[in-house]
């Protein structure tokens, strides 16, 4: 008796995992080097929880936004080819068939198998056999616009609240110094969890995400300690 067996891969992640990261890696740091920023200058409290939603509300709308149109644009290039395709597949089926046992000899099937693999699985699915092996198009990978767009915009106010909250509940004289700790190990736990989730090095992950977010963080800091003498 014959079982089929189901595996799991983590490329079936890559869409919303990608967007997600992302999203919330921007939502800390510009958020986070904004609070930063204003703080440095010398500015309330209040005016720096003021000025941080803004940026989130912001944030998060660019964010969709840029994914939507980004993402969009891709899906429509895969559709035109996919027309393409199916117009080929309409009016030359022998040039198709020939075209997909080329792709096959290549992989290394023998020429006498990669005729008879093209003719089943045209047979079977013409379109999507030459969108697979000929485009690279699947539907794991496939372009997911709005998909893309809400992954990004929650992600990015998920991340952009967390140094919100720690604005919220430090008071003024030790903002600086524990918006800029925090900030560090919320990205730390974001480059830990993105890299557990798509298999990679935690550690990797973890040192390349706050490495690049501790130096977007002092940089927009000395901005605002600049403004802040300049006033």
């Amino acid at each position: 008796m014959s079982r089929l067996h189901h595996e799991r891969h983590r490329t079936s992640r890559m869409g919303w995992l990608r967007a997600s990261v992302l999203g919330a890696n921007d939502g800390i740091v510009s958020t986070a080097s904004l609070v930063l920023g204003v703080a440095a200058a010398h500015v309330s409290g209040q005016n720096i929880l003021i000025a941080g939603s803004a940026g989130l509300v912001a944030g998060a709308m660019s964010m969709a936004a840029g994914e939507y149109v980004s993402v969009h644009s891709q899906a429509d290039s895969e559709q035109a080819e996919l027309e393409r395709e199916r117009h080929e597949l309409a009016t030359d089926v022998a040039g198709e068939h020939k075209e997909l046992a080329a792709i096959y000899v290549g992989r290394g099937l023998d020429p006498a198998l990669a005729e008879e693999v093209a003719v089943q699985l045209m047979a079977h699915d013409a379109l999507d056999a030459h969108a697979r092996d000929e485009l690279g198009i699947t539907e794991i990978l496939r372009a997911r616009p709005l998909q893309a767009a809400g992954a990004s915009a929650l992600s990015f106010a998920v991340g952009a609240a967390l140094p919100l909250v720690v604005v919220a509940l430090t008071p003024e004289p030790a903002l600086l110094w524990s918006v800029f700790a925090t900030s560090l190990v919320f990205l730390a736990l974001l480059g830990g969890l993105a890299a557990r989730t798509g298999g990679a090095r935690i550690r990797t992950g973890v040192m390349r995400i706050t490495f690049w977010g501790a130096l977007a963080m002092a940089i927009t800091t000395g901005v605002g300690m600049l403004f802040g003498v300049a006033a």
